[in-house]
C-alpha cells in the first residue's frame, strides 16, 4: 500500500522542541508563561493594526468568547455565512442563540454582501435586529470584507471574522483577521501553522483582550479566596503548546509560500482539462495563503463529477474531501432561517478539496498528476 498523501497534516520548522523544552527547564507547564506571551506578541506583530490577541485552547473557544463579549444572549439572533465548517456556528448555539445562515458569493465563495444586507432588513422589519455577524474567510480565500464590513458599520452590528483558516491571507495588503471588531485564528494540526490544538482571539483594545483572559481562566474575580461573579470557561492555551507556536510562527512565510506553490501546481495541472476551475484569487486585492486548493468540476463540460475523481484519487490513497456542506442543509442547523439563493449548495455539489500541505513533497506531487491525468 501506497503512503497516503493527506489533505493537510501538521509541518514541523525545527525550532519547536526548543521552546517546549524552556516551558519544561522553567517548570512553566500552565495555562500561562513566556511561551504564551511571546507567541501572542509574535501574532499581535504579524496581525498589525494594534491587535490584541489572546491565546485560547481553540479556535472554537475563541468564537464562543467572541459571542460573549459581543454580548449574545439567549433567542439573540446571529448572522453566520452558511458554507463553513459546523465549528463557525455552533457556539452560537452553546449561548442559546439563533442563527441566521447567509448564502456565498460566487468570486470568494464566502457570504454574500447583497444577501446580507437583505437579512438584516427582514429581520430588522420583524423587529429582530441581528445581534452579531460571523464572516469566514474560507479555504483561505478572503471574502468581500470591505463591503461586509461597511454593511456592518451601517446597521450598527458587530462583526467576527472567523480566520481559523486564513492566517496570512490578506485584502489590500491588510490582514484577516483585523477588519472586524473581533477576529478568530485556529492551530489545528491541519491549519496552516499548528499549536497541536489551539486558537487565537483577535480584539481592538487590551481592555477587551484582558477580558477575554479573565473570562478563558474560569473567570476568577480578584480575591484571595476562589470567588467567581460571572460564568468563566477552561479555555487558555498551555504554555507548552504556545511553545510549539512560537516555533511555528517562524516558518509561517514559508508556510504560505509553499502552499500558494501547490495552488499554481493545480491550476498548471487542470489547464488543459475541461470543465474544471481552480478556485483562486479573482482580483489582485486579494491575497490567499490558500490553506487548501480546491477545484470545481462542471460535469455538462467535463463529462466526470467530483464523485468519480475523489473516487479515483482515494484509490491510489490519495485524500480529497467535497467542499464543507453548507450549515442550513445540516440537520442540526435545518429549522433556521437562510438567506440567499443556491451558490454554496452549488459549491458544494460540484467541488473537491485537494492535498494542499506544506509539506506536499515533488514525489507526491508527481503520483497526484499521474492519477489524475490517467483517470
Amino acid at each position: 500500500m501506497k503512503n497516503k498523501i493527506l489533505l493537510s497534516s501538521p509541518h514541523m520548522g525545527g525550532s519547536e522542541q526548543k521552546y517546549i523544552k524552556e516551558a519544561f527547564d522553567t517548570n512553566w507547564i500552565v495555562p500561562m508563561g513566556e511561551n504564551i506571551n511571546r507567541f501572542e506578541n509574535d501574532l499581535e506583530e504579524y496581525i498589525g493594526c494594534n491587535s490584541k490577541i489572546s491565546c485560547v485552547s481553540s479556535g472554537t473557544s475563541a468564537i464562543h468568547l467572541s459571542l460573549v463579549l459581543a454580548g449574545v444572549k439567549r433567542n439573540d439572533e446571529v448572522i453566520c455565512q452558511s458554507m463553513t465548517f459546523s465549528a463557525s456556528a455552533n457556539p452560537i448555539l452553546y449561548l442559546g442563540a439563533k442563527p441566521v445562515f447567509i448564502d456565498s458569493e460566487q468570486d470568494t465563495w464566502n457570504m454574500c454582501p447583497i444577501a446580507l444586507e437583505e437579512a438584516i432588513l427582514e429581520r430588522i422589519s420583524l423587529g429582530i435586529k441581528p445581534k452579531a455577524i460571523i464572516v469566514v474567510h474560507l479555504y483561505g480565500m478572503p471574502a468581500k470584507i470591505e463591503a461586509i464590513v461597511a454593511i456592518s458599520q451601517k446597521y450598527k452590528i458587530i462583526l467576527i471574522e472567523d480566520s481559523a483558516e486564513s492566517l496570512g491571507s490578506s485584502f489590500k495588503g491588510r490582514k484577516c483577521g483585523a477588519f472586524g471588531d473581533y477576529g478568530i485564528l485556529s492551530f489545528n494540526g491541519n491549519k496552516i501553522i499548528t499549536t497541536s490544538g489551539g486558537g487565537a482571539l483577535i480584539c481592538k483594545t487590551s481592555e477587551q483582550k484582558n477580558k477575554a483572559v479573565f473570562l478563558a481562566t474560569q473567570a476568577k474575580d480578584d480575591a484571595i479566596h476562589y470567588q467567581h461573579s460571572e460564568i468563566g470557561y477552561n479555555y487558555r492555551m498551555s504554555n507548552v503548546l504556545a511553545g510549539i507556536g512560537r516555533g511555528q510562527m517562524e516558518v509561517l512565510d514559508k508556510h504560505i509560500s509553499l502552499r500558494r506553490d501547490n495552488n499554481e501546481f493545480y491550476q498548471n495541472l487542470f489547464k488543459n482539462i475541461k470543465g474544471v476551475k481552480v478556485h483562486k484569487e479573482f482580483s489582485p486585492d486579494y491575497f490567499s495563503n490558500h490553506w487548501l486548493t480546491c477545484i470545481t468540476i462542471d460535469e455538462k463540460i467535463s463529462n466526470f463529477n467530483k464523485d468519480e475523481l475523489s473516487f479515483v484519487l482515494n484509490k491510489d490513497n490519495i485524500e480529497s474531501r467535497p467542499l464543507w456542506k453548507p450549515l442550513h442543509l445540516q440537520p442540526i442547523f435545518s429549522s433556521y432561517k437562510f438567506y440567499g439563493k443556491d451558490i454554496c449548495e452549488n459549491l458544494f455539489n460540484t467541488g473537491l478539496c485537494l492535498p494542499s500541505g506544506s509539506n506536499l513533497s515533488k514525489d507526491e506531487k508527481s503520483r497526484i498528476t499521474n492519477a489524475i491525468k490517467l483517470f
